[in-house]
């Protein structure tokens, strides 16, 4: 059998038919349906779906092993000319990284807090350089590792059902996996917003807001996917064609306004304070309700997060991603070697349970979520 394989190969040298025999049943296998992260080749686009649907796709150590030296194939294979990323359960694309992992590890002394940052970051590193046109459909939650795994690519497809959020200053943590890097480069001062306060936008918003690079139904992402995977040697102004068209004829929330707009002049001046201490001193000062409310976010946050995430995008602002990416793992270290991080899990984690219990009070056949993330 295994010679009859090799006859049917391209005339290659020996080792390079080995590897796209391993290549191949590597492939297999990671399609099966069971797998935490899918991957297959289907025309021309490598498919990488997030497979975690009652984790909300949660990005844990194992996924993140997968996927990047796949991306780095495909970015060699010249039959691959785009990559495509989406999750599963219609309810995620991905909320973030394996906390709770994460949290065990550290108060272990484990070096899992250590190899997951650094293999994570490389990740962001990778989409961010890929010379492959990346395409991340961003429908449902993406929070905190699930925006690492779309923002740093060349197109974020949002959906009516996209919620965007960067909470980590809740938790004791910072806007990490490149946050230094492309929030400081939204419009004014909203990505100190968003880092600070861990406002949360939806659907078009996060288009309006810069996040997103294009708009498409829901219902139209089947359809968008197997419009990509027909494309024949697409370069990237193709892709952007494709995806033009389908955002053009998006009528969802078209005449909304953006949910911020009102309040954006309110946001440059605020949060163009030189402190953390000064944007509390304007919100007081403002007095308005969209100021007390952020206010009173703000005092429920880590003090030491708030003031890690200003002197963050204070720095990022000016540097590379990949220097962003190398500073923002020397402070994941430091916060795992302090108090907040994990009384901020630890205090998320107590909400998340009583939230539950609320839920299934009212809903008692309500299960359909792991909320340990």
């Amino acid at each position: 059998m295994a010679a009859r394989v090799l006859r049917r190969l391209p005339r290659v040298k020996p080792f390079n038919r080995l590897q796209v025999i391993l290549q191949h049943l590597k492939m297999s296998k990671q399609t099966d349906s069971t797998a935490e992260v899918l991957l297959e080749k289907r025309g021309g686009a490598g498919i990488i779906t997030l497979n975690r649907p009652k984790a909300l796709n949660a990005l844990n150590f194992s996924m993140i092993q997968q996927i990047y030296p796949q991306i780095k194939t495909w970015e060699k294979d010249p039959e691959t000319f785009l990559i495509i990323i989406k999750g599963t359960g219609g309810k995620a694309f991905c909320a973030g990284g394996d906390i709770k992992a994460i949290t065990d590890a550290g108060k272990a002394g484990s070096r899992l807090a250590q190899d997951f940052f650094r293999a994570e970051y490389s990740l962001n590193n990778a989409i961010g350089t890929c010379k492959k046109p990346y395409v991340a459909l961003i429908d449902g939650i993406t929070m905190g590792g699930g925006v690492g795994l779309s923002v740093h690519g060349h197109f974020r497809v949002a959906t009516e059902k996209t919620v965007f959020a960067m909470p980590e200053t809740a938790i004791g943590l910072f806007p990490d996996v490149g946050g230094g890097y492309f929030l400081p480069r939204l419009s004014g001062k909203m990505g100190c917003f968003l880092a600070l306060t861990g406002f949360r936008l939806k659907g078009r918003d996060v288009l309006k807001a810069g996040i997103a690079t294009h708009f498409v139904d829901c219902e139209k992402l089947p359809a968008l996917e197997k419009d990509l995977i027909a494309l024949k040697s697409p370069s990237t102004e193709n892709i952007a064609d494709l995806l033009n068209s389908y955002h053009a004829k998006s009528k969802v929330d078209q005449e909304k306004e953006f949910v911020l707009d009102e309040h954006t002049e309110k946001i440059n001046s605020i949060f163009s304070a030189n402190s953390v201490e000064e944007i509390v001193k304007k919100l007081k000062q403002d007095g308005s309700p969209f100021a007390v409310k952020q206010l009173e976010t703000l005092n429920k946050m880590s003090p030491t997060s708030l003031k890690i995430t200003l002197r963050q995008l204070r720095e990022g602002a000016s540097m590379s991603l990949q220097d962003v990416l190398r500073m923002e793992y020397r402070l994941s270290q430091a916060c795992l070697k302090g108090h907040d991080f994990y009384e901020g899990v630890r205090a998320a984690s107590s909400l998340s349970t009583r939230l539950k219990i609320c839920w299934q009070t009212v809903f008692p056949s309500y299960d359909s979520c792991d909320w340990s993330y």
